[in-house]
This record gives structure tokens, sequence and C-alpha cells, in this order.
């Protein structure tokens, strides 16, 4: 049947990440309705197409599996794939979509953001080859839900998903499967679970928190069942609406309980934590962080650690903010290193064309071309195969590479749910300040470029400008700023800080404090603590 509506619905453009709202929103009416029916005429090859389907079980994930399922009937969808419970992480989709050639693939997240009633909601579509959907798609799909005048769905009662199997829905299959075990068959195929299970089981004690999300089941039987770790390794390990208060960001602030059992206690050697969705992971030692932006350096450095990278890397890739510790890597093994803009679809562009076989945000995110998206479990488990290959330590592993590579300082300050007026004229501001910025002295050193940066794609030749205002020093040191996009409650300002320390140099500072001269030239050239009201940042990684 065809429903009528009575409005556009305007704010309804996707960014890279997707659609994210807060729960109350997805819940107006016709709202997530009006979303998807742009999906399904916009997304090609529906009519007859395969689909995956799949979520991170926050409030309203069933609901809307639901309603997806009767509109892709509607559209003429031959089959869609899903998985028990709508349980599905955003790699294991990407995993899905591949090797079932579907058209793409549906995931309902909000990735790190808070679930509940209270909390938020996401819609995220993805293409043929398993990674973000294109801006060309996305624009597209903005573009149509701004005509929207009806939408098409089947009245159907709700399909079980609480075990495997196959329905119909019209013409259209509904394939339930158990969504853990095809991508732990893919990370068998990438290491070797033999080495790491005998290395953690020898008096390695580790933990890992799901926080309540996706990664819960996936985690369960990686760790406890295929590796062999004592039952209780994997915490927090049923997903729940509303992640049982915990916020699904891995991070030393949201998880304070892990970061404080690696940090502070001595009954385990690593731990590992993954996001709402399951494409971001945080890695700790014994009293060790591991930097996001380090961990992508040490993962390249140490490719040949796994089997599927003994063979040596096409090259590697990272975004703009991320620190430039993966480029000193590159260098040393002679292979290409890209910067690209935030956003897995550009790292997607080089993966299939084949010209990078790694790839990694600051943002938490790490992937290789497996999938076609970032993938915490992956990392997690390229961090065990590289701890068993070379029986060391996080803290002894992190040494080691500064002491050959150098150590790249680095940190960042989000000041989250700043106003967005407030927000946009201090960004404002400062880009207006950059032309003029240049040859000037900035925290002891000089800044040799100050710019918005712009990414010209090799693959397909695109511009893509306007990512994130940079101030390059002439020992190497950076400062970036960036207005995020993924949060529901005003703006998120995200300041980077990055100084390079050489071999020789002093490689054993606290981060914050060796990058406090460019913490205070930052703060007040760009006047944050005096226009936010924000003393110190919100969070600190």
């Amino acid at each position: 049947m065809q429903v009528l509506l009575s409005t556009s619905f305007t704010d309804q453009k996707p960014g890279t990440s997707g659609l994210r709202k807060s729960s109350k929103q997805f819940e107006e009416t016709h709202y997530l309705e009006s979303f998807i029916e742009a999906i399904f005429r916009t997304l090609p090859g529906v009519e007859g197409g395969v689909l995956v389907l799949g979520g991170d079980g926050r409030y309203g994930n069933r609901r809307a599996i639901d309603l997806i399922l009767r509109m892709g009937a509607a559209h003429g969808l031959s089959k869609v794939i899903t998985t028990v419970d709508g349980i599905l992480s955003t790699p294991a989709a990407s995993h899905l979509i591949r090797i079932n050639q579907a058209i793409g693939g549906i995931i309902l997240s909000a990735s790190h953001n808070s679930g509940g009633p209270d909390g938020d909601f996401g819609v995220k579509v993805n293409g043929a080859n398993g990674g973000p959907a294109p801006e060309a798609v996305t624009d597209a799909i903005y573009s149509c839900t701004l005509n929207l005048d009806k939408y098409k769905i089947i009245e159907n009662s709700s399909i079980s998903l609480k075990n495997p199997g196959q329905h119909y829905i019209g013409d259209m299959s509904v394939e339930v499967i158990d969504g853990v075990s095809d991508y732990l068959s893919l990370m068998q195929k990438l290491f070797d679970f033999d080495r790491i299970s005998e290395y953690i089981r020898n008096d390695f004690p580790i933990a890992f928190d799901a926080l309540n999300a996706v990664t819960g089941p996936y985690a369960i039987d990686l760790f406890e069942k295929l590796l062999g770790a004592p039952i209780g390794t994997v915490r927090n390990g049923v997903p729940l609406e509303d992640f049982g208060g915990c916020h699904p960001d891995p991070n030393l602030t949201y998880a304070k309980e892990l970061a404080d059992l690696l940090l502070q206690g001595n009954s385990h050697c690593f731990g590992a934590a993954c996001d709402g969705d399951g494409d971001r992971n945080m890695i700790l030692g014994k009293g060790c962080f591991v930097n996001p932006s380090d961990s992508l350096a040490v993962i390249a450095a140490n490719a040949n650690c796994a089997p599927a990278y003994a063979d040596g890397l096409l090259g590697v890739a990272r975004s703009m903010p991320t620190s430039a510790a993966v480029d000193v890597v590159a260098q040393d093994l002679g292979i290409p290193c890209f910067e690209t803009p935030t956003g897995w679809k550009f790292f997607g562009n080089l993966l299939d064309a084949g010209q990078i076989t790694l790839c990694g945000e600051e943002s938490f995110g790490t992937g290789s071309n497996h999938i076609r998206e970032k993938d915490g479990l992956w990392a997690v488990l390229f961090w065990l195969q590289i701890l068993a290959q070379k029986q060391l330590s996080v803290a002894e592993i992190m040494s080691q590479h500064w002491s050959y590579y150098g150590r790249h300082y680095y940190s960042r300050h989000d000041y989250e749910a700043i106003s967005n007026d407030i927000a946009s004229q201090l960004y404002n501001r400062v880009e207006l300040m950059l032309p003029s910025l240049v040859d000037k002295s900035f925290a002891g050193s000089f800044i040799t470029c100050a710019d918005n940066f712009s990414y010209h794609d090799p693959v397909d030749g695109s511009l893509t400008s306007a990512q994130g205002l940079r101030i390059l020093l002439d020992d190497g040191s950076r400062v970036m700023l960036r207005l995020s996009g993924t949060g529901t409650k005003g703006a998120t300002l995200r300041v980077y800080l990055e100084r390079y320390v050489s071999q020789n140099g002093n490689l054993n500072q606290n981060p914050q404090q060796a990058l406090s001269e460019l913490i205070s030239a930052i703060d007040s050239m760009a006047e944050i603590s005096k226009r936010t009201g924000m003393s110190t940042p919100t969070v600190i990684t």
C-alpha cells in the first residue's frame, strides 16, 4: 500500500556516518519511513536485489527492522539477509554485503552515541563494495527526501528473529542468519588463532569490554570459545537497548572501568574495548594506553606477524587529523602513504583500487582490505597476533617502536555540546586568520602553513575541500581544528595536537605535558576557553 505524507523532511541530510538523530525524532510520525523510502528510491539495484540489514541492538533497532523489511518488499527486493535478534556489527555487515554480492546494506546504529529512549538512533547506508555509500548516493537520498509525498509499505506481521531461518513477505525472502559465524570465519583466515590462543592461555590474562553493545556476542565466541580465554574475559557482553547506561565510546573517559583495570591494576596484561556498532577499538596494556594513531603505525610496522599480511603492504592511508606516525613507518618500508579527509569512503576508493592495504583514523578506527569498514575486533586480534609473535608486552612493543621511529606525541581534545552559533563563530574566526599566520611564532616554533585542508582523490579525481583547519610548524608539530557532525546536542569542537620527537629525544614524557605549549597556544589564539566557557575539554584522548 502507499501512505501519503503531509510534510517534507528537509533535515534528513545524511553525513559520512549516515543519518543520526535522537531516538525521539526517529519515532515521529513517518520520520523513519520517509528516509527509508528515499533510500529505496535511490540505491541502485533495489528491484530484484539482495540487501543486508541489521544493527547494534539499541532502542529502536527491532522496530526499524520490521519497517524496513515491509518497505523493502514493497519496493521489490528479492531477498533481505538479516540476523538473529537483528544484531549485526558494521564490519560484519560489510563482509556479508561482499560475500553475498548484495546491492548494499542498511546498518541501524548511531555508532558511539548513547542509546535508549533518551539517546540517539541512526541509519547508515552501505554500497555494493561493503563500504559507506559515496557522497553522490547520500546527496541523492537527501534530494529525494525534499520532494516525498508518499511511501510504499506492505502490511505484514512481525517476523521472528529469535533463530536462524527463512521467511517471506510477499515475494521477498527474509533469511535470518546467526550474524557471527561468517565474520569469525574471515578472522580465522587472516590470523593464526592457534598461536594467539597458546599465548593468552600462558599466563597472559586479557579483558575485553563490549560496553553492552554489538560486539558482545562476537567477542564471547571469539575470545572465550575459539581462543580459550576464561569465561568472564568479555565484560558487558550482552547488547542492551540503552547499553546498560554505558556510553559505547571506547576511550579513556567512557571506558574508564577498563582503563583503570589496565592502567592502575596488575591483574591483566591486555585490555580492549569496542564501540556501539563494533568498528572502533581501544588498546591497552598493563600501565600503557595505545594512542590510536600509534596503533595504526605499530600494526603497519609489524604487519608481517599476521599470515594474511606476511607478503607485505601495498600502501597505507590515514585521515588528515591522524598523527604522522604511520608516515614514518611507510617511508621506512618504502610504500606509499596517503593523507585523506575524515571518512572511510576515501579509504574505500584506495582499497578498491588496490593502492593500500591498511588504513586508520585517530578516532579509534583501523582497518584493511579485508572489508570496506573500520573493524574493531580485527584490530584487537592484530595486536594479540603481534604480541604472540614478538613475545613482548604492549609497553615493550611501544618502547621498541619509538626507539626506532621516534615518537609522535599526540592528543585530541573534544569540547562537546557547544552551541552551534558559538562553535561556528569560533571556527570561522580562526579560518579567517589563517592567511596571516604563516611565518609567525607559535608555541616556540614558526608556522610554515596554515590552511583548510583539501584532498584530490587519486582514484576518481574528485576534490574534497574544507576538511579541517591546519597549523603546521617548522619542527614538524601540528595543530588542527574540526567541527564534528556526529553529535545530536549542539556542536563538538575537536582540537588535534601533535609534536614529533626523534629517536634521540625524550620519549617518555606524559603526552599532555609534551603538548602543553601547543595546548596553551591554540587556546589563546582561538579563544576556546573564553568563547565556550569551558576551562577543560569534555574528553581528552
